[in-house]
């Protein structure tokens, strides 16, 4: 596995293979690698030549800068698990490198991407500027990538809407490919977050997608027995039952999966969006599905 840390490089490598008709999937993630993120390169691997993986802890997506320190990195470890599934290259940048205009951390040196409303609702109403921070830096790894896929995990449903809608809107020329939730046994989804869990929070936190797994049960039943489906209602009752399991929840939302907007009569293509605080671990998941 090569491993590259500045643009010149990285730049020759893409144009070898470019130059050899190899075709290139990239997989970009912030480090902390677990099953999951391991699951996006062995897809990527299955559509293309050659498999570029990032590792970046991206400052302006983080809307406390005691998030952005906390945040684990475990380069070392990292590397030796990409190096195991046969990654072609790793592309390793610091800070300097991806935002040489950034100073202190000061957002609004460098030019960043202005989002649609889409994302100022769910996760972007909890994490001010969160998306902006995302869409900037995975448009400048487009750009020094020049991957013709690139693979997003479904665990972040609004964040693959939105990049989906940017790839689109700014004409990059990306197939970009969802990959599926990767869960414990118990249901949980991997997350770099549940190392921040303790093992009876491990054992509570299961509990989250047992419950969007109700609510799609009991959305589908209403909806064979021709009742009318009170949606804000049932996500009340939802953030009642996990506030007395322990949890905090920020969020529990039953929307459409086109534009993520509350459902309207008719709808079937639906997905339940969750997240909620318990212990240090601020945890997200959701289900999508069709009535």
């Amino acid at each position: 596995m090569k491993i590259i840390t500045d643009t010149a490089a990285l730049t020759a490598q893409i144009h070898t293979w470019q130059a050899q008709q190899q075709k290139i999937a990239f997989v970009p993630t912030m480090g902390n690698l677990h099953a999951g993120h391991l699951a996006l390169v062995k897809c990527a691997q299955q559509r293309a030549d050659k498999v570029v993986v990032s590792i970046f802890v991206n400052p302006t997506q983080f809307d406390r800068a005691e998030d952005l320190y906390a945040y684990p990195r475990t380069e070392q470890a990292d590397q030796t698990k990409l190096a195991d599934i046969n990654t072609d290259l790793l592309f390793l940048p610091d800070v300097a490198v991806m935002y040489p205009n950034l100073v202190h951390n000061n957002k609004a040196a460098v030019c960043t991407i202005q989002v649609p409303e889409m994302a100022n609702i769910l996760e972007g109403a909890s994490r001010k500027g969160h998306f902006s921070g995302v869409a900037t830096v995975v448009a400048k790894l487009f750009n020094l990538v020049q991957p013709h896929y690139a693979v997003f995990g479904e665990k972040d449903f609004q964040q693959l809407m939105l990049i989906r809608h940017m790839v689109r809107d700014l004409n990059f020329a990306i197939e970009i490919i969802a990959a599926p939730t990767v869960r414990e046994s118990s249901g949980l989804a991997m997350s770099s977050r549940n190392g921040y869990l303790t093992v009876p929070e491990k054992q509570t936190a299961a509990i989250l997608y047992q419950t969007l797994q109700s609510i799609r049960e009991t959305i589908i039943a209403q909806q064979q027995q021709g009742l009318t489906i009170d949606y804000p209602r049932l996500q009340n009752q939802v953030m009642q039952i996990l506030t007395q399991q322990g949890f905090t929840p920020d969020y529990i939302e039953i929307r459409q999966q086109t534009d993520l907007t509350p459902p309207t009569a008719g709808q079937t293509a639906l997905v339940i969006l969750a997240a909620a605080w318990l212990g240090k671990a601020r945890l997200i998941d959701n289900l999508a599905f069709n009535l």
